[in-house]
């Protein structure tokens, strides 16, 4: 047994062990994990964004217990243990990596996409949407539709075309606003602009989801700053003026 597995097969009996003998662990459900998952993986998230490989490290480890809780509770139903798991997702990446399992040629990460995409419709699948979860945030959301649909060959051809279309879309924003369009229309054609964005961003190999977290980020850092130095001065930001709370906010961009 290699020593990943030894590691493996140890979270599998402590899994085991909580299970039969911990008093939360014995309560938890399918459902009361559910948000702590989610959390746990924001919280990979963060560390990601961080490059912080340590906590990485751990944020993975947290990651890995829930899978392995999942498991067991699913074991526990009669519906599926950890050897299923892993078995399915063996399956289906020998299954849609023909180009490596099989004799299908490709010419690039492009190709495989695609072929990812064409291989979940023979699958069975009605839609190639069918995959995107309807909780996702919106943001991400956009970014894996225009991703899915791609794979089937519905996409623009030419990154200028995706900046006219964004620059359509903002015009059209502008004469919906300045013709006191009701607050609906006016929030469809938003939506429309931030959907362009998004597929432009898309188009230049830039996350449009990890782009504006660091933008935020970056805003924090920044008001914390102007805050820091109003206080030093004995000021209070309701009583200062645009302009002085500027000087502040461009000395904090000159120290990054």
């Amino acid at each position: 047994m290699t020593e990943n597995a030894k590691a493996f097969d140890r979270l599998l009996e402590i899994m085991d062990n909580l299970r039969a003998n911990c008093p939360w662990d014995k309560k938890q459900t399918l459902d009361s994990l559910r948000y702590l998952t989610i959390e746990e993986m924001y919280e990979l998230s963060d560390a990601i964004l961080n490059n912080d490989m340590d906590e990485i490290r751990k944020e993975l480890g947290d990651l890995m217990l829930h899978i392995v809780f999942y498991a067991k509770i699913g074991q526990e139903k009669g519906s599926f243990d950890m050897k299923d798991v892993l078995n399915g997702i063996c399956d289906k990446l020998v299954n849609r990596h023909p180009h490596i399992y099989g004799d299908v040629k490709v010419n690039d990460a492009e190709d495989v996409k695609n072929n990812w995409e064409k291989i979940k419709l023979a699958e069975g699948r009605t839609s190639v949407l069918e995959g995107v979860p309807n909780a996702l945030p919106a943001m991400v959301k956009a970014y894996r539709i225009q991703e899915k649909v791609r794979g089937v060959g519905f996409d623009w051809e030419e990154t200028h075309q995706v900046w006219d279309k964004v620059k359509e879309e903002i015009d059209e924003l502008k004469i919906e606003i300045e013709q006191n369009a009701p607050k609906a229309k006016i929030e469809d054609e938003f939506g429309d602009v931030l959907f362009a964005l998004i597929n432009y961003a898309r188009f230049i190999d830039i996350n449009p989801e990890d782009a504006l977290e660091k933008t935020n980020r970056k805003f924090i850092k920044r008001f914390k700053y102007l805050e820091g130095k109003a206080l030093e001065n004995g000021r209070n930001l309701h009583d200062m003026t645009l302009a002085e709370m500027d000087v502040f906010w461009n000395e904090a961009k000159t120290k990054e």
